[in-house]
């Protein structure tokens, strides 16, 4: 009843095939993914009910209205959760179980525009797992995915419309930015999730590498051409390439990528590069962020940082390539 709805019920014969490995992984990454939203709806709810600080409505019609709307938010994604479980134990898969996870707001305001952060994310991601359900001739997921962009997309549209004050408007560009799953994985593993917490999330990660992180660290961007900060661990794995630091010390053996709505990614040269070598060891940089208002767009930008050279035409290409990231910069 809260979710106003129920899980897809098929046909009483209807027969659905074995699905293949890949559809797998994305079933596995859309449980994982569904999992913490609802992890996060329900500590969000659990903050305004509570009136803890910065998390209080004082008008209580405003708050009983906005509670209702999250208890459907958050029973709705425990249906998407249940559903690609479901998907996983039907074709004789362990299902993916919760982390602990730690959500950085401190108060109404940020918990809904991370909420619309990262519900744009999920829908970047979830045309990618539409592409890949056809690719691996399980077209009859395609269809219910296609039906959860929706339902997302209303979400994100109501938390911006929430946001008004902020000057969103609910339907932030007219296509939307494109990813990848390796990137949404990335993103909630380095943001959320607290390690060492999930029970099986080496199912996920046989087949789903993530990323290291890249820091954004210019705030309050703005819609305009400038330059951004940003930042990248090189201890471990990461350390510095000499290949990195071109021929003369040019950092020419790494660009920054961004990718914004549908169009070719953009490549940009790194600026003013210094590493600190106080503990670990941290490329700080600067790109220039190229925003023109139109191919260039307000909204959700993915950024990632690669290896100079290379196919980086698609979000694909940049995600195969992707040493650090996402970073994600969203403006309006």
């Amino acid at each position: 009843m809260t979710a106003h709805g129920s899980l897809p019920v098929a046909a009483p014969n209807a027969v659905s095939k074995p699905l293949a490995a890949d559809s797998l992984v994305s079933q596995r990454f859309i449980a994982f993914n569904e999992i913490f939203e609802v992890a996060f709806f329900t500590s969000l709810i659990n903050n305004i009910t509570m009136d803890e600080a910065g998390f209080k409505i004082d008008n209580q019609t405003k708050k009983n209205d906005l509670l209702d709307d999250l208890r459907a938010i958050q029973a709705q994604e425990e249906l998407h959760a249940i559903n690609a479980n479901n998907a996983l134990k039907g074709n004789k898969q362990d299902p993916i179980q919760p982390c602990q996870y730690n959500f950085p707001t401190t108060t109404l305001d940020d918990a809904i525009a991370l909420a619309a952060t990262f519900t744009d994310l999920v829908l970047a991601t979830l045309p990618d797992l539409q592409t890949g359900f056809a690719a691996a001739n399980d077209s009859g997921l395609i269809r219910p995915v296609g039906s959860v962009i929706g339902q997302e997309g209303q979400q994100d549209g109501f938390f911006r419309a929430y946001l008004r004050a902020k000057k969103l408007i609910p339907a932030q560009l007219p296509f939307l930015t494109a990813g990848t799953r390796q990137f949404a994985f990335s993103a909630l593993n380095q943001m959320f999730v607290v390690p060492g917490t999930c029970p099986n999330l080496d199912k996920i990660t046989k087949d789903i590498t993530i990323n290291a992180p890249l820091t954004v660290k210019t705030q309050g961007i703005q819609p305009k051409s400038q330059n951004v900060a940003f930042s990248f661990d090189v201890s471990g794995e990461n350390a510095i390439k000499p290949e990195w630091k071109g021929q003369n010390n040019d950092w020419s053996g790494l660009s920054l990528v961004y990718v914004n709505q549908q169009n070719v990614p953009v490549v940009e040269c790194l600026q003013n590069v210094k590493v600190d070598v106080r503990g670990a060891v941290t490329i700080n940089f600067e790109a220039l962020f190229p925003f023109n208002g139109t191919t260039f767009g307000q909204g959700l930008t993915v950024a990632a940082l690669v290896p100079s050279g290379g196919d980086l035409s698609n979000v694909v290409a940049v995600s195969k390539a992707t040493i650090a990231g996402p970073g994600l910069i969203d403006i309006n």
